[in-house]
């Protein structure tokens, strides 16, 4: 088994230099007559340029297979083997990873186990973000989550700003919500998600998740990229957190968002969020207004339901583009409305209201 690697390289550079460059400089690398004797062993870890293909603006891109036994199934390791040193090397942008089925973490609820938890088959899931985004007190979450918890809405997150700060501490925030989710729950008989931001450095991120949860966190929301890949993977593998991890694409942009360099939106929120662990990832939608491009966005959403996780599209949901949410998606989406909510003029039990009529 292995990993496949495409790049691409803009019509500047040499493709097949560059290339080549990859394969050997970031696997076995070269070595010396005095090693003559061990050259099997380094060729087992050698990468292999596949293919080169020329498109039509005359920027080329390269497919190069890895040794799956050059990595320790995560993706630190595989990134660190992709595209770590030759990052700071040539001018390349990784288009597409494709990994073996049982690489990474799955995740442990995705899809079905979210729908699960909800009780809810047969239509998209609408979630809600407390706003403002700072400021607010633990009581004020509270009142919140109670007048949208009324309209039905069926997940809430925190703001990925929102961390374990003094105007309102992460478990007291957890432990005011908590108690209005309970009261929902007697007295429909139906439950609510509250994606709880967990922050911290590692050690201490790992030991709060373990905490909220015991205190009743029924979701986590981590930003996955500025933690890292291995704090998702952690908290995934985690036999103390038995809740579902929204992942936050905060600071996609800075690794995505040039033509040139870095990875591509889709090996980033699709393929490395799908093997991390995610059950649930939010990404721009190409109708809001931090777009992706159409192509884009379709590709990341197959990618993570061929995993049995949950696409969230984000940024400018509005109740206007359900329609082409339902036409792009289908039932297995989440609608992820800020303002679309939280600024409704008649308030947010309102804000719900508008697209529960249109989901219905």
């Amino acid at each position: 088994m292995s990993i496949e690697v495409d790049y691409l390289f803009p019509s500047q550079s040499d493709g097949a230099k560059q290339a080549e460059m990859i394969a050997i400089g970031q696997t076995a690398g070269t070595w010396s007559a005095k090693y003559v004797h061990k050259e099997d062993c380094f060729k087992e870890h050698l990468g292999q340029v596949v293919s080169l293909d020329r498109l039509e603006n005359g920027s080329q891109v390269a497919r190069i297979k890895f040794p799956l036994n050059n990595t320790e199934n995560d993706i630190a390791s595989l990134l660190t083997m992709i595209f770590g040193k030759y990052s700071m090397a040539g001018t390349a942008k990784v288009i597409q990873v494709k990994l073996p089925e049982g690489y990474g973490t799955s995740p442990k609820f995705g899809i079905t186990g979210i729908r699960q938890k909800l009780g809810v088959w047969d239509r998209p899931l609408v979630m809600s973000i407390f706003k403002p985004a700072l400021g607010l007190s633990a009581s004020e979450h509270a009142t919140i989550l109670q007048e949208v918890a009324s309209a039905g809405l069926d997940i809430i997150k925190d703001e990925e700003l929102l961390g374990d700060l003094p105007s309102a501490p992460t478990l007291e925030r957890l432990k005011a919500c908590t108690h209005v989710i309970d009261q929902y729950q007697q007295q429909t008989g139906k439950t609510l998600l509250y994606a709880v931001n967990v922050t911290g450095r590692a050690d201490v991120l790992l030991e709060r998740a373990r905490l909220l949860v015991k205190n009743g966190a029924n979701a986590l929301l981590l930003n996955v990229l500025s933690y890292g890949f291995s704090v998702l993977e952690a908290l995934a593998n985690d036999s103390e957190i038995q809740v579902p991890i929204f992942a936050h694409p905060a600071l996609a942009g800075a690794i995505c968002g040039s033509p040139d360099y870095g990875l591509s939106y889709e090996v980033v929120l699709g393929t490395l969020m799908a093997h991390a662990g995610a059950d649930a990832v939010l990404l721009p939608s190409s109708y809001g207004n931090l777009q992706l491009k159409a192509h884009q966005e379709q590709e990341i959403r197959d990618i993570l339901r061929s995993r049995n996780i949950f696409p969230v599209p984000s940024a400018g949901i509005r109740p206007a583009i359900v329609p082409q949410a339902l036409a792009d998606y289908g039932i297995d989406v989440i609608l992820n409305a800020g303002t679309g909510i939280m600024d409704h003029p008649a308030g947010p039990q309102e804000g719900v209201n508008a697209f529960s009529k249109l989901l219905k």
